[in-house]
């Protein structure tokens, strides 16, 4: 499942999101904010969730396809680990999932934020810091 943060030309759905440091970004009509599917290996089966805000679960259709697919762990990599992947972490942790955070690809808006975030993530789901070769070794045997 792929989660992209997009954002109307006319940017009225960006809400408080420009309060802070943020610029403009994502815009759902610029070419730079397509998803790569070829470079990624989209396939068929896969979604899509667009999202207006930094939690997936926010006004989106996430929770019902994780709920339709009878999933119960999240696996999270991309950016930025403070902003989208903290926040889709909390709310994925308020609703009960386990969630693991593939901490060699995830990047945050700094370094320090970065870290701050993964600590705070750790200190809601022990076990929650993982590293990418560890999490394919154990989906390898889980078969």
């Amino acid at each position: 499942m792929f989660i992209q943060e997009v954002h109307r030309p006319d940017h009225i759905d960006f809400g408080r999101e420009l309060d802070g440091v943020e610029d403009v970004h994502c815009i759902e009509t610029d070419p730079k904010a397509q998803i790569a599917k070829t470079e990624l290996g989209f396939q068929e089966r896969d979604y899509i969730v667009k999202k207006r805000r930094y939690s997936a679960f926010f006004g989106t259709d996430f929770e019902i396809l994780m709920k339709g697919l009878k999933a119960e762990t999240l696996l999270l990599c991309g950016g930025l680990t403070d902003v989208c992947i903290h926040y889709t972490f909390v709310d994925a942790h308020q609703s009960d999932y386990f969630c693991r955070v593939i901490e060699d690809c995830v990047a945050g808006s700094s370094e320090a934020a970065h870290e701050a975030s993964l600590v705070a993530m750790e200190y809601l789901q022990t076990g929650a810091r993982r590293a990418l070769d560890e999490v394919v070794a154990a989906m390898a045997k889980q078969g």
